[in-house]
């Protein structure tokens, strides 16, 4: 039997998110003309690569409380029952379902999201930058990862429309995180 598995992008092994070399960020169209951008300020994931692209997860959590998009304001009302609904679902959720190899540098992750209280696939794109060794010895990978959702899918409707036709909100939501990650021992 022939395998047609292809190696992995990342070294195999265990590997933690460093949140402080790390970003979980957005943004969305306010007003439809300006770009609004975010981030979440607390987090963790672990990336589990075997042999294989098939055998490869990622997965991690956010807290929604440590949203920020630089205005206080509007972040208590991102908290609210109108976007994250924090009090009733603190932690949003991530967890790959496949991985699927692209090209010599790209994979793509498809797995559940799960935010204020709905989950739904998503499918994010991730480019690997690099593997390095730091000067204590650690081995570290990075990656960009990118994607793209509408907020609506998870129950994130409030909205109001303006008199140009555009809404004060965009409905379409892009992610952006760069990811910093440590091999575990």
């Amino acid at each position: 039997m022939i395998s047609t598995s292809r190696p992995t992008l990342v070294p195999a092994g265990t590997w933690a998110v460093d949140p402080i070399h790390s970003t979980v960020g957005f943004s969305v169209k306010h007003l439809g003309i300006a770009t609004v951008r975010g981030k979440f300020e607390e987090f963790e994931g672990t990336l589990e690569i075997g042999d294989s692209d098939e055998s490869a997860r990622a997965y991690g959590t956010v807290q929604g409380v440590s949203i920020n998009t630089g205005d206080d304001g509007r972040d208590e009302h991102l908290r609210s029952a109108d976007f994250f609904g924090v009090e009733q679902n603190p932690e949003l959720r991530f967890e790959s379902r496949e991985v699927t190899h692209v090209d010599e540098d790209t994979f793509e992750i498809t797995g559940d999201l799960s935010m204020n209280g709905v989950t739904k696939p998503v499918t994010l794109k991730a480019e690997v930058q690099g593997t390095e060794t730091d000067p204590w010895g650690n081995e570290r990978v990075a990656l960009e990862v990118t994607g793209q959702l509408n907020r609506g899918d998870w129950d994130m409707t409030f909205n109001q429309a303006l008199g140009s036709g555009n809404l004060l909100v965009g409905e379409k939501v892009k992610l952006s995180l760069d990811i910093a990650a440590v091999k575990q021992a």
